[in-house]
């Protein structure tokens, strides 16, 4: 990784200008040059206007000018690093489970996390931050080590489940966590305590960059140890059973969602308020508000992403207006989002 870091500095200067030079529209083979960079440098090939729509849950969302995969930790924090050492913009996507991305894409470098690596201590479970957490829900019980059955309703990553204190079925990310290894700001790595990362309910401390001093950038989840309890295996299966079941019962799995677009409010449930403000089913181009949990937007007839946010905001305003209530989205919208709202409805 130190070798990596030296020589992205040594070339910094030269594809900072590429990549100034690619972002001017005028500018023909720039994002060419910086792509070669990124191979060089930090041993990933990217991809040039890859739709995001094939790396999201909600199946909307426009091109990347350059996308990245990393099958790794080292190659994850390689990219993180070159693109903070260059200036390039860059977004950190996991499954895509609780992302819309812009029907305009997102500028500069998107990085796929597929670090994968995943193993048994005692009674823990350590992983990357790639691995889908549904996938370290089995293996925990094939483990016989309880504690992360909760992760089965859980349609992302590792990684992005801590920086979310993910949570279902009574219990959450915070609850079993036991450490976490952090890209920082400035490029280094520290391994942090759970207690040290500010998980409260879908929050914690690598939400809120402003909150973490001065560096370039974001902190980012590398990799997590969970501290888990020994129990019966069969005992475990049969709750991921139960949890199978209930998802199939109440929510709409056949079709692309972001999963839950709304936080609960405290003391309630943002499902039951849309509900009640008349809004199950209810439509805006592509994209529904699902007739099976109504905290769902569903893209059943080919949505666009400003399908979505439109109807999200319908949402929004309708159970503020009714009930008072600021809903505040669990969903983030990322790309460029400057002209969503002058398109035609």
């Amino acid at each position: 990784m130190t070798g990596t870091r030296a020589t992205a500095r040594t070339t910094a200067g030269a594809v900072a200008g590429a990549t100034a030079r690619a972002t001017h529209p005028a500018t023909a083979g720039g994002w060419a040059a910086v792509a070669a960079e990124i191979g060089r440098c930090a041993g990933v090939r990217p991809r040039r206007d890859e739709p995001l729509s094939r790396h999201t849950t909600m199946r909307v969302g426009g091109p990347a000018d350059l996308l990245a995969v990393a099958h790794d930790a080292a190659r994850f924090a390689a990219l993180v690093r070159f693109a903070r050492g260059v200036g390039l913009p860059h977004v950190v996507i996991g499954r895509g489970s609780n992302l819309v991305v812009s029907d305009a894409g997102i500028r500069g470098l998107a990085i796929l996390s597929r670090a994968e690596s995943c193993r048994v201590e005692g009674n823990r479970l350590i992983a990357e931050a790639g691995v889908p957490l549904a996938r370290v829900a089995t293996l925990a019980q094939r483990a016989g080590l309880s504690g992360l059955e909760f992760g089965l309703a859980i349609p992302g990553t590792v990684g992005g489940a801590v920086w979310a204190n993910a949570g279902a079925h009574g219990s959450d990310v915070a609850a079993v966590l036991e450490s976490a290894r952090i890209l920082r700001g400035d490029g280094t790595e520290a391994d942090e305590p759970a207690a040290a990362l500010g998980l409260v309910y879908r929050d914690s401390r690598l939400k809120h960059p402003a909150g973490q001093g001065s560096g370039a950038g974001p902190e980012i989840v590398l990799e997590v140890t969970f501290r888990l309890t020994p129990a019966d295996p069969a005992a475990i299966k049969t709750r991921l059973d139960e949890i199978r079941r209930w998802r199939r019962e109440h929510q709409p799995l056949n079709l692309p969602s972001a999963g839950s677009i709304f936080r609960n409010p405290p003391g309630d449930s943002a499902g039951r308020l849309i509900d009640a403000s008349g809004l199950k089913g209810a439509r805006v181009g592509g994209a529904a508000i699902s007739d099976k949990h109504a905290n769902f937007i569903v893209n059943d007839r080919g949505a666009t992403a400003a399908d979505v946010r439109r109807l999200a905001e319908i949402a929004r305003a309708e159970v503020g207006r009714r009930f008072g209530v600021e809903l505040i989205y669990e969903v983030q919208f990322v790309g460029d989002w400057s002209n969503w709202g002058q398109e035609e409805r």
